[in-house]
């Protein structure tokens, strides 16, 4: 089964007040199999566009990702979100094919 990942770039406006939204987001993330591949560490920007903050998040399987963000408890974290961050979300499959040598 692939894996679905959650990548984000996001600005947060009210860093206080953006602890609520973390706090509530933690148990669809468990919920769903979430871990944390990329929490707003260390990074350059060679090329585009980019925010304060990077976020990869790996579920085990793509429908997990969609069902995450779909989920009731999830949808409830966004409104502690909206109003104290901008972000950038895309959900998207993994790849399992070959490698190049």
């Amino acid at each position: 089964m692939t894996k679905g990942y959650w990548i984000a770039r996001v600005d947060v406006t009210d860093p206080e007040k953006y602890k609520a939204y973390i706090a509530a987001n933690a148990e669809p993330f468990r919920k769903f199999g979430a871990k944390f591949l990329v929490r707003a560490g260390q990074f350059e920007n060679p090329e585009g566009l980019s925010r304060t903050r990077n976020i990869v998040i790996e579920f085990p399987s793509y429908q997990a990702a969609l069902d995450c963000w779909q989920s009731p408890e999830y949808q409830d974290a966004i409104k502690l979100r909206l109003p104290v961050s901008t972000i950038d979300l895309v959900v998207i499959e993994g790849y399992d094919g070959p490698q190049a040598s």
